[in-house]
Order: C-alpha cells, then structure tokens, then sequence
C-alpha cells in the first residue's frame, strides 16, 4: 500500500522541506541542460537551489542580489515577489533565462 506524502514533507535537494514552501507566479523559466531544455522555477526555494548551482557562472552583481534576496526571502525578510524578480534578472545574467512556453505561443498565433 502506498502513502501519500504531503508536499511540505518531499524530500528534495537532500533538505527535508518540513517548512512552507514561498510560491511566486508566474514562474521563471531557466534551462537545465546543454540543449535548453525549460524548467518552470516556481518558489524560492528551488530558484535559491538554481542560484547556488550557477555559482560557476554567477558572481555578478545581479547573482549576488538574486542570492541575497532568496535567503532572505526564505527567512521571511524579503517578498515572493522581490525574489522572483531577483532571480529572474539573475538567470538573466547568467544566460540560464528562457522563454516562457506561453510567449512562444502567443508569438506564434499572430
């Protein structure tokens, strides 16, 4: 028999999340791999995760602001949506930004 488990309760990135997750909408598109593949980033854990995994690529001021800014919105000290910005210029900086998928559509549509 399986057990559902409740989303503040999945394990990810070896961090148990027994805390409230900090949603933002809309989310941020980032590539995850060599060939652009769109990752929808979507609270500020996860964009803190992306963040610390660019550091070879970061560096830059808008890097350093998108860290400082995600950690303290995950303490609490700072809004979703200051961290969804913060984050959005840093994957900006870092060449990880991608296209919304529903952009590509309405482009396409017109």
């Amino acid at each position: 028999m399986s057990q559902i488990i409740p989303r503040e309760r999945i394990e990810h990135a070896g961090v148990l999340m027994g805390m409230k997750l900090h949603w933002f909408s809309p989310p941020v598109y980032v590539a995850i791999d060599p060939i652009g593949t769109r990752y929808a980033v979507s609270n500020i854990e996860r964009a803190a995760e992306f963040l610390l995994s660019w550091r070879d690529r970061g560096m830059g001021p808008d890097w350093k602001i998108g860290v400082q800014t995600c950690m303290a919105g995950i303490k609490g000290e700072a809004g979703t949506a200051e961290a969804r910005s913060a984050f959005e210029a840093a994957a900006r900086e870092c060449g990880e930004l991608r296209e919304s998928p529903m952009a590509s559509r309405t482009e396409a549509a017109t």
